[in-house]
């Protein structure tokens, strides 16, 4: 199973962030990365850029309108995600509690959903299978 460990703060998250010399966040997410790829689960992780540079696509009106960030709460933002291949829900609470983040800043999990979830008599899902095994030889259904 995949999940998605979502990297969320607060505002005073983000202010202790500032506070912490960046090489010692490097390090501790690297350590962090590092025993993820160790331990064979990794799928892919990335950090994002400040919400001031990204933008929103509102779909409330006929025209979809693109607002440029910052948008929302800081507490609707997220900053970075893992995507884990796991055995469990459990597994990936487990992986999700040792993000190496402090007070104010918290992790949601999502499991990420996979073509077998859906009705396999679908046209569509039967055409995203077919793609991805032939772009990807591990592919399973």
């Amino acid at each position: 199973m995949k999940y998605m460990l979502i990297m969320r703060g607060t505002d005073e998250a983000y202010e202790a962030y500032k506070e912490m010399p960046f090489e010692e966040v490097i390090a501790a997410m690297g350590r962090y990365n590092e025993e993820l790829v160790k331990a064979g689960v990794l799928v892919a992780g990335e950090g994002l850029t400040d919400a001031s540079e990204g933008f929103v696509v509102d779909f409330a009106s006929e025209t979809p309108l693109v607002t440029d960030g910052p948008y929302g709460e800081t507490k609707e933002l997220f900053n970075g995600f893992w995507i884990l291949e796991v055995s469990s829900k459990e597994e990936a609470a487990e992986w999700a509690k040792k993000v190496p983040l402090g007070p104010g800043s918290f992790i949601e999990v999502r499991r990420v959903t996979e073509l077998s979830d859906f009705p396999q008599d679908n046209e569509f899902i039967q055409r995203e299978a077919e793609f991805r095994a032939a772009n990807d030889p591990t592919f399973k259904l």
